[in-house]
């Protein structure tokens, strides 16, 4: 019977987590709301079927403990050093912007100063699980827009980890803040150091042992054996469980096993993160939804307005094109999945009141519904500008006139994986196209391109052919080819003329116009002819291996639970 009484809650958890994803998935609703919905139904509440304890408490903290380790798979040094300009740049401006902002407004309505920092940098945060969830069900990993908003969460999320530290200390009068964010940074460090130093040289090697046996169960094992016991060594340092599970995520994804071991380890950790946002739920108390919907709704929209403003403006201030700025700016808008665990905490009840901070988690548990639909109408804009531009650009004067090192024809898919491998490595280059949806798809997405006609005298001019290395046809048209070549032999003989393929027929039929003809063959289309333009910047064969893998990676199929 005390079995039962234990196991009771787990079951109904259960249950209601598998109709929350059932009802929100055809509805193209992220299943956090439905998490949440469930368990505000559940909870004390609403019909009262289970309380909050030990059991459900152990479930929600694991389940952070697993976002945290997922997050900590997709951060490795190689890929700080790849989005360095986004991670340490629009990422550190960005939180400073709407912290600022946010805790200006805090401090206004007579809240004290740590209160309000705490406040503000929890707000400043977007949601991982909401954005990730956007960009695959768009299709949209690999585009400007989409690199760039996860290079900023990443940053994000790092700075959550230390937000829950200092969090935690508040809840200590006697400890400053100054102190506790020092010495907690100053073990985090060698938390860190030390993590690389045994993902370097002991995790490697084990996980190099255990692949002889060839038995995937044992790395999953050997993987849940790692974040529990990271995430247990840093809570006994005084440091949270989350900065543990992230360090082990870390220490694998510096190991060539972390794609296996993500997928095994899916499963634990959206089951596991889908009980934490029901134990969420079953906190909010539906009468002050009644009673202060307005508020909570009135909180939830000025968030997302403050949030765009400001990641445009910082955006805007590192010379990230608008259209690029302002889908950034919507795309992370909403509030992060973290402000449900800081502003559940006591010192930041004590500080708020319970009433209030209810307000605030709905409040930005409202934002991550809304985003689905603030996105979809930014995308609107975003084509309605685009389709201006498209207007304007059949004027050749009305297209860039800046340098570029390359000059892309033909900005679709193909197109757009070599703009995004020039990118990686700052080699600037200038798309053009012709055709309307693609011009409209790729300004929407964040690349340079312009409108025009390839073969028109003006638009060379214009667009500088003469200062580029290279000219990139993504598509296989003879006729435009035939017209093209030799305009360009003749007028810029010192320019390299590349055209993508789909095979050897049509390698020796453009290969004869003087075009050096790349077929493809790798998966994604377009990788081929990509590395084969990066080859010509003196590249490492190694670095290019690690990008067209980062490029599989991201058409990878998403196993993303929420």
């Amino acid at each position: 019977m005390e079995a039962l009484h234990t196991l009771l809650p787990v079951i109904i958890i259960l249950f209601v987590s598998v109709l929350a994803i059932a009802i929100t998935r055809p509805l193209k609703m992220s299943p956090i709301v439905g998490y949440l919905i469930a368990g505000m139904i559940i909870g004390t509440h609403g019909f009262g079927w289970i309380e909050a304890d030990h059991t459900t408490h152990l479930l929600a903290e694991l389940g952070v403990v697993f976002l945290l380790f997922d997050i900590g798979l997709h951060f490795s040094l190689g890929h700080i050093w790849d989005a360095r300009k986004d991670i340490l740049g629009l990422g550190p401006l960005q939180i400073i912007f709407c912290t600022a902002g946010f805790a200006l407004i805090a401090l206004m309505m007579g809240l004290d100063t740590d209160i309000s920092i705490v406040i503000g940098t929890t707000l400043a945060l977007s949601s991982t699980a909401v954005v990730a969830q956007i960009l695959a069900d768009q299709n949209q990993s690999h585009c400007p827009v989409a690199i760039s908003s996860t290079a900023v969460l990443i940053f994000q999320d790092i700075c959550a980890i230390f937000l829950l530290i200092l969090a935690h200390s508040m809840e200590d009068p006697s400890t400053s803040i100054s102190s506790a964010i020092g010495f907690a940074a100053l073990k985090a460090l060698a938390a860190f150091i030390t993590a690389i130093l045994i993902g370097r040289f002991l995790i490697g090697p084990l996980f190099k042992l255990i692949a002889r046996l060839k038995d995937n169960e044992i790395f999953t094992a050997v993987a849940l054996l790692i974040v529990l016991t990271t995430a247990s060594a840093t809570g006994v340092l005084g440091l949270s469980l989350t900065l543990g599970a992230f360090l082990a995520g870390m220490i694998i994804s510096e190991t060539p096993y972390r794609h296996l071991i993500q997928t095994e380890i899916t499963p634990f950790r959206g089951l596991l993160l889908g009980f934490f946002f029901i134990t969420v739920g079953m906190s909010l108390d539906t009468q002050v939804i009644i009673d202060q919907w307005w508020q909570i709704l009135s909180i939830a929209i000025t968030l997302m307005l403050i949030k765009m403003v400001l990641i445009y403006t910082a955006a805007r201030l590192l010379k990230i094109p608008p259209s690029h700025s302002f889908s950034m700016g919507i795309l992370l808008s909403q509030g992060s999945e973290f402000a449900f665990v800081i502003f559940a905490m006591p010192a930041l009840q004590n500080a708020l009141g319970s009433e209030k901070a209810s307000v605030l988690i709905i409040a930005v548990a409202t934002s991550m519904v809304f985003t689905p639909v603030i996105v979809a109408l930014g995308k609107k804009i975003s084509r309605h500008q685009a389709d201006k531009n498209w207007e304007d650009g059949h004027d050749p004067a009305s297209i860039d006139h800046s340098e570029a090192s390359v000059i892309i024809i033909g900005m679709g898919p193909v197109g757009q994986r070599v703009a995004d491998g020039l990118t990686n490595y700052d080699i600037s280059y200038r798309g053009i196209e012709v055709d309307h949806d693609c011009f409209v798809n790729a300004c929407t997405n964040g690349y340079l391109v312009g409108f025009g006609d390839a073969t028109d005298l003006r638009l060379m001019d214009t667009i500088k052919f003469a200062h580029a290395k290279m000219i990139v046809v993504t598509f296989a048209d003879y006729a435009m080819a035939r017209e093209l070549a030799p305009i360009v032999k003749a007028r810029y003989p010192n320019l390299s003329l590349l055209i993508s393929v789909e095979n050897m027929a049509q390698r020796e039929q453009f290969s004869a116009l003087g075009m050096q003809a790349v077929i493809e063959q790798s998966f994604p289309k377009g990788l081929d002819i990509a590395t084969t333009v990066l080859s010509q910047y003196d590249i490492e064969n190694e670095q290019l291996k690690k990008w067209m893998e980062w490029q599989q990676e991201l058409e990878l199929p998403v196993t993303q639970p929420l």
